[in-house]
């Protein structure tokens, strides 16, 4: 049977069964007219001369229309028979035009379809494919349904891409897309920047005749290219064992590559400053080496621009709560103390609302008990003072016969603020002492918190620390000049914990703050990194603000549906291995899938 599908098998000999010989009956006329037929004409073979080009042809058998709408576009293309094994759903294809231009698409749809109208479901057909050594496809036409995505032009030298605007020619050759430039180029692929993985189809990475053979994935990090992503957030979403810490700590240590640096305003060239928020106390050991990282897989890194190793400027400061005590015997990170001092609670109030009050009982304590705890025992009154401040009945007296504060208000309030004592003033340094220590150029500040059992002193100390960053990127009168000018990467583990749609005046007040600060964070070299396995309850108003979503394996449908990926990619999610993503980031390339390195670039896990 030939691969063109258009002659059939000219051998016509009748099958049997069991042995059962032909009953066919045939003339001794005919005998001889077949005879003499045979004996005038030679055989032709059906077979072209020469060798194939590409993998099939366009065809038209059910229509050839590229239209706006997708949905009214059908393309489709016939694979020959020695191809079929090697296309699958994702691959991507070159249809060149006759004037040099391609289009390049991508493989949404496979199926085998019938060449003949004939009846295969019979018992002669069932048996005889059950007793022969491999399947026989000569019978059946293979058809990729396609999907077109860009066409790729010459602009001067430059590959350049439009969107589809022309409609490729009946019989057109298609071939496997396998030149870097062209992939990168058909999906708008930068080729500069962070690097995040390798482009794959269907677990496999796509392989090119280039050397290396595999296509990196790289996010834009230059302003000559548009803005560095960076500062228009990421957010990475993967279930439990799906390799989403390993993933996210290669991604931050391209950001503390030795070149990396960013423009302020004052022309300066900075490399930013990294502080990752850790519940499982991970982060640290990203300044060690990876012992399993050997001489050939390093130089495969170097070939490729991909920063790794341990990185010594790493300094994991801990909060110091009540007595709880940190012990890091896997990592060799610097470790330094910190306490949260109660002072900050007049610039975020919310810090002691906890879940409970009301705006109205919110309204007492920011209108009327702070502002007079302020001036009664100052600016740097500590929170044992304002416990005791509030257990003054002669002030509770005072508030409710003035009518300022109701005394079930107060009550309502002094009971939500108390339960701190473990959390504010601690025996260690101020943060706000060490802010030069915590933020530093090309520094990766680490904050653990999986010594402390208290989930709310969790809470706030996070929110504290976030808070006071993101306040000082904000503003424009700052405290601490090096908080403003320095490019910053915040990152947040279990993100879901801390940016969650609650009804409380506290995570109102978180949620509007981290929605500020993601709006303003390109212009104030601000971003946001976030990693999550619960990306449906990170609030929607900082999920429109993530312009790179990564997403490693996930099976809760709510989760899958929450990211916002596209159907086709949707789909794989369930089924991706550990280390495979799809990266959905529309102002750097189309939606893709990847793999990342099988090795983590600085130590990760605990042996």
């Amino acid at each position: 049977m030939s691969d063109l599908g258009d002659f059939g098998d000219f051998d016509a000999a009748a099958d049997t069964d069991d042995g059962a010989a032909d009953t066919a009956d045939s003339s001794d006329g005919e005998r001889a007219a077949t005879s003499s037929t045979t004996d005038e004409f030679e055989p032709t073979s059906v077979e072209p001369s020469g060798e194939d080009v590409g993998i099939g042809t366009i065809c038209v058998s059910q229509g050839l229309r590229v239209a706006e709408d997708g949905d009214d576009t059908t393309l489709r293309a016939y694979v020959t028979r020695g191809n079929r094994s090697s296309v699958r759903i994702g691959s991507y294809l070159l249809a060149p035009y006759p004037d040099g231009e391609t289009l390049f698409c991508r493989i949404v749809g496979l199926e085998y379809a019938q060449q003949y109208h004939a009846d295969d479901a019979t018992e002669i057909h069932a048996r005889r494919a059950m007793r022969a050594d491999e399947i026989d496809e000569s019978d059946y036409k293979f058809v990729a349904e396609l999907e077109p995505v860009a066409v790729l032009y010459d602009d001067d030298g430059e590959l350049k891409r439009r969107m589809t605007d022309r409609v490729p020619k009946p019989q057109t050759v298609i071939r496997q897309a396998d030149d870097t430039a062209e992939i990168k180029t058909g999906l708008k692929m930068p080729d500069d920047g962070v690097f995040l993985g390798h482009l794959s189809v269907g677990g496999e990475k796509v392989r090119t005749a280039a050397s290396p053979p595999t296509i990196d994935y790289r996010l834009k990090d230059d302003y000559d290219a548009g803005d560095p992503l960076v500062f228009r957030h990421t957010l990475i979403a993967g279930g439990t064992g799906s390799g989403k810490t390993h993933g996210a700590k290669n991604i931050l240590r391209q950001y503390l590559a030795d070149e990396r640096t960013y423009p302020m305003a004052d022309g300066r060239e900075v490399t930013p400053a990294v502080v990752q928020f850790d519940p499982q106390d991970e982060y640290a050991q990203m300044h060690d080496d990876n012992p399993d990282l050997d001489d050939e897989f390093a130089r495969r890194l170097e070939r490729e621009g991909i920063a790794y190793g341990g990185h010594d400027d790493t300094t994991a400061f801990i909060p110091k709560v009540g007595s709880a005590s940190y012990a890091a015997g896997h990592h060799r990170a610097k470790q330094v103390e910190f306490t949260i001092p109660f002072a900050m609670v007049h610039d975020n109030p919310w810090l002691v609302a906890g879940s409970g009050l009301n705006d109205n009982q919110y309204g007492a304590l920011v209108s009327v008990l702070l502002p007079r705890f302020r001036k009664q025992y100052g600016a740097d009154g500590t929170y044992d003072e304002f416990t005791t401040f509030l257990d003054d009945p002669a002030l509770r007296e005072e508030l409710d016969e003035s009518g300022r504060v109701h005394e079930a208000t107060f009550d309502a309030v002094r009971r939500r603020v108390l339960g701190f004592d473990n959390v504010f003033d601690q025996d260690a340094r101020p943060i706000t002492e060490l802010v030069s220590d915590f933020v530093r150029p090309g520094g990766l500040t680490v904050v653990p918190t999986y010594h402390i059992n208290d989930s709310r002193a969790t809470e706030t100390i996070v929110l504290a620390v976030s808070s006071l960053l993101i306040d000082q990127k904000l503003s424009n009168d700052p405290d601490y000049d090096r908080i403003k000018e320095t490019p910053l990467l915040l990152g947040m583990d279990e993100a879901h914990n801390f940016l969650t749609d609650a009804d409380s005046v506290q995570a109102g007040k978180v949620i509007s703050k981290f929605t500020e600060a993601a709006k303003q964070g390109r212009k104030e070299r601000l971003g946001l990194f976030l990693i999550t396995q619960d990306p449906q309850d990170i609030h929607d108003a900082v999920f429109k603000q993530i312009n790179t979503t990564v997403v490693l394996n996930l099976g809760d449908e709510d989760a899958i549906k929450s990211v916002n990926i596209p159907s086709n990619l949707e789909s794989k999610v369930p089924y991706m291995e550990k280390g495979q993503m799809v990266v959905y980031s529309p102002d750097n390339s189309e939606p893709v899938e990847l793999i990342g390195l099988p090795n983590c670039l600085t130590r990760h896990g605990r042996d």
